[in-house]
C-alpha cells in the first residue's frame, strides 16, 4: 500500500525499508498464512550483506515471510540523475550479496537486464523439473522397450 505513494530517491537503505515493511505495515501478519516482499533494485544495499542476512533470517523466522529479489542490471552509467550509491559493488558482487540475503529469507532471486535474464530461481526450478521429467520419460521408454522384448 504505502509503496505506491513513494517516489524514487537516491538511497539504498535496505534496512530502513525492510524494518518499515515488517514492523509497521505487517500489523495484521497473524491473520495471513504467508506473506512475501519483493525488492526491485538496481544495486547493492547500503548496509553490509551479513547484517542484512542476519536481520532477514530473524524476521522471516518470526512468521511465514519470504523476501524475493529482482535485480535489474543497468548497463549504462550509474544513475540517470548522477546519484552515486553509498556502497558500490560490481554486478557479480551485487548478485552474490542478494543471493545470500534471499537464501536467509527462504525467497527467490531473479537477475535480469536489458539483454535478458541472467539468472532466475524460478527458471532454474522449471529447468530442473523438465530435466527430471525427461529422465523419467526415458526410464519409462526403456522399461516399455524391455517389456516388449520379453514378449
Amino acid at each position: 500500500r504505502w509503496v505506491l505513494s513513494l517516489q524514487c530517491k537516491g538511497s539504498r537503505n535496505f534496512m530502513s525499508a525492510l524494518r518499515r515493511a515488517v514492523e509497521v505495515d505487517f500489523k495484521d501478519k497473524d491473520k495471513h498464512k504467508s506473506q512475501g516482499l519483493y525488492l526491485l533494485t538496481t544495486g547493492i544495499p547500503d548496509q553490509e550483506t551479513h547484517t542484512i542476512s542476519a536481520y532477514v533470517a530473524e524476521v522471516c523466522r518470526g512468521f511465514d515471510l519470504q523476501l524475493h529479489v529482482c535485480l535489474f542490471s543497468v548497463t549504462k552509467g550509474i544513475d540517470s540523475k548522477g546519484i552515486i550509491p553509498a556502497r558500490y559493488a560490481n554486478p557479480m558482487e551485487t548478485a552474490s550479496a542478494f543471493k545470500e540475503i534471499v537464501q536467509a529469507a527462504n525467497g527467490r532471486f531473479h537477475w535480469f537486464g536489458e539483454a535478458g535474464i541472467f539468472e532466475s530461481d524460478d527458471i532454474t526450478s522449471i529447468m530442473s523439473e523438465m530435466e527430471k521429467a525427461k529422465n523419467y520419460s526415458q526410464k519409462c521408454a526403456f522399461l516399455v522397450e524391455s517389456l516388449k522384448q520379453r514378449s
